[in-house]
């Protein structure tokens, strides 16, 4: 059902003045370049492949996670490694945040992928940046897009568990508070539509996708036999209480491979989190549900904007960062 013209004018209005205030928080492009490591760690962008094709040959579900690892980092403070620091007695990080506790997996290659390059480059090259690569190099090797990732960023001494609370997306987000989380980032309504794309790969815990499938899910998906099989089949995962750390695909369709299926499911009313659903079947989706049609279509499309957005989520930085920053010698503390 279309939205009145000036209902739909107030939310446009809407979204340009917070666009035009999260701009301003992003403004200075970050002193970022492609061949920041060229004298310094000409073998960066080798050791890194070289440790994630280990990573995702082993479980190609670790693609995901580690794809996930840095847009959580990105939306707290900006790319600095912040995600990555463990509590300790002066420090409280972010990993146990709401959005992040019992949620995020590959530390354990974050820590393999930094040892060897302290070996090969002691004290060069931050965590922010091998994360940035780490992830881009997780998106090929499931058969999704290349593209140049911009370096230079330094690691912060400081994690926010507070941002990690209200600055990251939620499952059951609304599609409002979705737009305005990106708005705030920098990142636009297309750049949100084709970075929620992600979900193309990876899992989903039964805590985050139970209210979806006990509530709107058979109303978006209509009456087709083959979307309430799988509506009975997730049910068969995800029982009415109980089983929250149980998971299952975000995109069955194809879970392992970064594809264009998962506009495809959203398109059909399967998307399993209310979140990526809400793109397409929102009233208030004019613009979003152009855009799942058009990525569902044009999967050329999808992977030149998602590379895109990339590059720009992966600029977010704080600039007093580069001058307060650091690069740590084991991700996981700050240092001494």
């Amino acid at each position: 059902m279309a939205l009145p013209q000036f209902l739909q004018y107030l939310v446009l209005s809407f979204f340009f003045i917070l666009s035009f205030f999260a701009f301003d928080l992003q403004a200075t492009d970050p002193p970022l370049t492609l061949d920041y490591y060229a004298s310094t760690c000409p073998t960066v962008l080798e050791i890194v492949r070289k440790e994630m094709e280990c990573a995702v040959q082993s479980d190609p579900r670790n693609a995901a996670s580690i794809l996930r690892l840095h847009f959580h980092d990105c939306f707290v403070q900006g790319c600095d490694g912040s995600i990555l620091l463990d509590d300790t007695i002066t420090l409280q990080g972010e990993k146990k945040a709401p959005a992040n506790v019992n949620s995020l997996r590959g530390f354990e290659i974050i820590d393999s992928i930094k040892n060897k390059l302290e070996s090969e480059c002691p004290e060069t090259v931050s965590c922010a940046d091998m994360l940035t690569i780490a992830a881009r190099d997780a998106v090929i090797l499931v058969g999704g897009p290349y593209w140049d990732v911009p370096l230079g960023r330094k690691d912060s001494r400081t994690a926010s568990f507070s941002l990690a609370t209200s600055n990251l997306p939620t499952p059951e987000q609304g599609l409002l508070g979705l737009i305005s989380k990106f708005l705030y980032q920098g990142l636009s309504v297309t750049d949100m539509v084709a970075l929620v794309g992600a979900h193309t790969i990876g899992m989903a815990r039964c805590v985050n996708f139970r209210e979806r499938i006990y509530g709107d899910f058979q109303e978006t998906a209509g009456s087709d036999p083959l979307s309430e099989t799988y509506l009975s089949s997730l049910k068969s995962t995800c029982p009415p209480t109980g089983g929250d750390d149980n998971i299952t695909a975000l995109d069955y369709f194809s879970p392992n491979l970064f594809d264009n299926s998962f506009y495809h499911l959203l398109l059909k009313g399967e998307g399993l989190l209310n979140s990526d659903q809400e793109l397409y079947s929102s009233l208030l989706g004019f613009q979003t549900k152009e855009l799942v049609q058009k990525y569902a279509l044009d999967s050329v499309a999808f992977f030149q904007q998602f590379s895109d957005s990339m590059v720009k989520m992966g600029n977010i930085t704080d600039p007093e960062n580069f001058t307060t920053g650091e690069v740590r010698k084991d991700c996981r503390f700050i240092n001494t």
